[in-house]
This record gives C-alpha cells, structure tokens and sequence, in this order.
C-alpha cells in the first residue's frame, strides 16, 4: 500500500524534525514531466513507492513490540522514536537532514506468460435487485482474494491480488511484483501455492496482471461498473494487510469522493477515495460495492507526519481497471505514451548553496536506453527551455511535451558547468523504459 505523505504548506520554510525512521522513512521520486512543485529546503513528504510488506520487516515489527511492551517504558521509548507526540520537559532532539539516496530499482525478471488469447476484463451493471448483508458480500468475494508473494533481491515483498478468470488471470498493483524475480500466488487459506507468469505491468496506473496456468481451485469475481458510484454508497475493502499476517479481512467505510486527482511517483491517477480502512499488504486487493461487485482495485493510503490523518484510503477504478488490464493482456505493456526518459524536479532545491546559475528543471536522472541519454543530457543538468520556451516547472514541459507524440522531439536548451547547450532528442515510448 503506498503512503501518500499530505504537507503542511503554513509549516514551509521551519526547521522540522524528522519522524521516526530519520530519513530511511522518504523515498523521492520525481518523474519526467509529472512530478508536482516542491516546497523550499524542508523534509519532503511524498508519495513513497513501493511501499509493500516485507517478511522481513514484519519480524523485526514483531519482535520491536515485544521488547518494547513494558508499561511506561515503552511508551517513553515510543515517544522518544517520535512514534508519539513528544511530552518530556526537554526539547526534542535535534535531526540534521539530507535528501535520502534513491532505492535501487531492480529489472522485473518474471517469467511472462503467452499473450492475446482474446481474455477480457468485464464489467457488469449492478443488479436491480436488494443490497447484500456485509455477510453475504465477504462470503461471495472472499473465494476470489489470493495472496501475493514476491521474491526481490532485496527482500520479500506482500500484497494482495483478485482473480477475474476462471482460467486464472488475476490483478494486482505493479508495486507489488515490481522487481521480482518469483512471483507466488496462494488463496487465502493457504492450502496451495502457484508459481505466476506476468502478463504484464503498468508503472503509471499501478496495475498488473499475472496468469497461473494449469488447473486451479479459484473462482472469479464479479467486477461491477464505476462510473456508477455515489459518493455515500457503502463500499468494502478486502485484502490481506500486514501481508500473510492478517489474510482475508474485510474493513467497512463507504464512497467518500469520486475521481480524485492524485499525484503518486509524478504520475496523475484518478481514484476513488474511501474511509475503509486500508494498510500496507492490501495493495491490489478489491474494493466492493454494496452488491458484491468489485469496483475498485485499492493501491494508496494517505499519512502525515504534521497532522492526524485517518480514513484516507484510494482505489484505482474499475473502468481504468479494465482497459488497462485489457491492454496488458492483449500486447503485455500499455503504449502511445511518449517520455524524456528523464527525472527532474526544481533547481532550487538541489543546487548547493551558493549556487549563482539560473534556475530551472534539475535533471535528477537519466534513462540509460533514452534518447536523451545517447544525446548527452546527464544527472545535474538544468534544462531551462524547451523548444524555445521556458520551462522552469515540470508543468510548464508538461504543456511542451503533451502536444507531441512518440518519436517526436524537443529541443532542450540546458546549463552545466558554467556553459549553455542544446539538444535535440527524440520521445520514446515509456514502457520501453520500465525496469
């Protein structure tokens, strides 16, 4: 489940502490053209990805409370890890912060399965028919959640997954499989486990499907219509938070808004907000209408440091849902999306002091397989034009950049070691990009 961090833009500019975690708790990741405008020099609070449950990290979890569960002590050690809000007479210790380094990003090495077999994703109306008891709705979906587990280079990661074909095609978010070498599939009461071919992956809606093959004991769901949706509506969400820890549990909310803009990784997603409750391990689980449809697959949370924050959960609709895994299923990727290849976000916030360049786009990164690497744009570089137009903000590239299509190009005029250059490069597709 991603963490959607919310800020405070009246705290800008203070010197804040960092939350417990210091700064292995952030992970920043702009994105070419996407990423929203950053605040001055203060802890960033961004949406983090990937953010799944890892075995590893549920022992350590496990094994911290057990030490820590000792009355006053413990909750002296809490407040102290900044867990709770700090109530000693002293002043809270002081942080020096630095922007954390990038999480590695490691190549998605799944085995993929045969692709075009005319499989499709459907919707159905919901019926005319009397509401189901709560009951009756985690009775006629629960069959169809699996659990998802994935092996990393650097861990094991957990999530959960739905089932929408009798012959196993089943969706779950890409942060879940992404980097996995094995990817294993079980239902939730764990009486077998399948190894799962990837069908294919999608990094900007966080969807993807994968294909067990061979006979199986899972059922389907029912996948209802979204579009439909009432702000009001009770909505479910079932999923397996915590991971194989909690598997199967059903929290209850309903439909608090429809199609919220959201900003995750600098991609802009349109989801559905909800006050089920939603936790780390129910990424790519079902969010469910009062009829037992699935109209949602849940992939964000939102949390603050600043703020008590509670009852903020999204899921991807369904009708994206559809024609996203429609799509994958058919070709294995989702194109006609052009990109730099690029990572970048404003000068001002990278440039040491003392800096007296012109202020721009920092390139944060570039796509060794991108036509602006080949072309020489490099980490560091501040592109502050394109095609002849300022381009201070990744907005203002943005309105550059959406005019045009794959294999198109801009020129980018950009500053680096005192000099000014220009460069022509070529818009790629962004799958082609996708580790």
């Amino acid at each position: 489940m991603h963490n959607y961090y919310f800020d405070r833009p009246d705290l800008a500019g203070e010197e804040l502490p960092l939350p417990a975690g210091g700064e292995e708790g952030y992970r920043f990741r702009p994105a070419d053209g996407e990423m929203p405008p950053l605040p001055p020099r203060r802890p960033p609070k961004y949406p983090r990805r990937p953010n799944r449950i890892r075995r590893r990290a549920v022992w350590v979890l496990c094994l911290f409370l057990v030490v820590l569960l000792g009355g006053s002590g413990a909750l002296l050690a809490l407040g102290m890890n900044g867990l709770l809000p700090w109530s000693g007479t002293a002043d809270p210790p002081d942080y020096v912060y630095s922007l954390p380094e990038e999480e590695p990003e490691y190549p998605t090495t799944v085995e993929r399965a045969p692709l075009g077999d005319g499989t499709v994703l459907t919707l159905h109306a919901a019926p005319g028919g009397a509401e189901l008891s709560a009951e009756e709705i985690y009775a006629k979906n629960s069959p169809s959640i699996v659990s998802i587990e994935s092996t990393r280079p650097d861990g094991v990661s957990q999530g959960t997954g739905i089932v929408f074909s009798q012959d196993g095609y089943i969706l779950t978010n890409h942060h879940v499989i992404a980097g996995a070498s094995v990817v294993t599939v079980s239902p939730l009461e764990g009486s077998s486990h399948y190894n799962a071919l990837l069908v294919g992956s999608d990094s900007q809606t966080d969807l993807a499907v994968l294909k067990v093959e061979g006979p199986t004991d899972f059922t389907p769901a029912e996948f209802g219509v979204s579009d439909t949706l009432r702000v009001g509506e009770r909505a479910y969400a079932i999923g397996n938070p915590l991971g194989a820890q909690l598997p199967g549990t059903m929290t209850e909310g309903i439909i608090s808004f429809l199609d919220r803009s959201m900003s995750v990784d600098g991609y802009e997603m349109e989801l559905i907000q909800t006050d089920a409750a939603l936790n780390s391990g129910n990424s790519g689980g079902a969010l469910v209408n009062r009829y037992g449809q699935v109209i949602g697959v849940t992939t964000l949370k939102m949390m603050s440091d600043f703020d008590t924050i509670e009852g903020l959960g999204f899921a991807i609709p369904s009708a994206t849902v559809k024609a996203i895994a429609d799509e994958l299923i058919a070709q294995g990727h989702v194109g006609g999306r052009p990109t730099i290849g690029i990572t970048a976000g404003p000068s001002y916030y990278y440039v040491e002091e003392g800096y007296d360049g012109p202020e721009g786009l920092y390139v944060v990164s570039v796509e060794p397989r991108s036509d602006a690497w080949a072309k020489g744009l490099r980490a560091g570089d501040i592109i502050l034009k394109t095609n002849g137009q300022p381009t201070p903000t990744i907005e203002a590239l943005n309105a550059v950049k959406e005019e045009l299509g794959v294999g198109d190009t801009l020129e980018l005029e950009f500053y680096r070691d005192g000099e000014y250059r220009t460069i022509t490069v070529a818009l790629v597709e962004q799958y082609t990009l996708q580790p």
